[in-house]
């Protein structure tokens, strides 16, 4: 059965983005990159929002040549080499390759996909990622956490939601960046 993580680069404070809808301070450096770059080899399927999946797009196109740094070009074919499933009401149509609209998050077909599914899979956005949560469907929790308040903003996780979740790992980077791995009790 296939695991399904949520990743997020987060404040101190808990935001992935603040009330301006920014979230430029949390840009990961080479070393963060290369360690998301990591975790993401597994995942043969991504499940986005249709923000999330428009701030996302732009991989599809971000190899570029050899000016990119390794790190950019090594996650972009991470992500082009995905499937890729967007919920939204209002996404006429998938912009990139590999990607399918989906107009409701169905979490039976999600349980099923996870059953079914030969690679590991990737939700993102919080609130896609709060409904998986609350419904049990989430494995693991990976946080970034930036040495960065923002105040107002989207919060990372559903209210009331981080004491279901278990310590696993913890990573501390060069830039202040800490890693946090939560096991979920789903």
């Amino acid at each position: 059965m296939a695991e399904l993580s949520y990743t997020a680069i987060t404040s101190l404070d808990g935001k992935v983005v603040d009330d301006q809808g920014n979230f430029d301070w949390a840009a990961p450096d080479e070393q963060v990159h290369a360690f998301v770059n990591d975790l993401e080899r597994p995942v043969g399927c991504y499940l986005y929002g249709r923000r999330m999946y428009q701030v996302m797009s732009v991989w599809e196109t971000m190899a570029g040549g050899p000016d990119q740094p390794a790190v950019i070009r090594d996650y972009a074919q991470l992500w082009q080499a995905a499937d890729k499933i967007v919920y939204s009401t209002t996404l006429a149509a998938p912009q990139t390759t590999r990607t399918r609209v989906e107009r409701v998050f169905d979490v039976e077909a999600i349980r099923q996909l996870k059953a079914t599914a030969t690679t590991d899979l990737s939700i993102g956005g919080p609130t896609l990622a709060g409904q998986a949560l609350r419904a049990g469907l989430v494995d693991e929790c990976r946080l970034f956490i930036s040495p960065v308040t923002v105040g107002s903003g989207t919060a990372a996780l559903p209210e009331g939601f981080f004491g279901r979740l278990k310590l696993a790992q913890l990573h501390r980077f060069d830039n202040g960046v800490v890693y946090l791995r939560y096991r979920t009790d789903a």
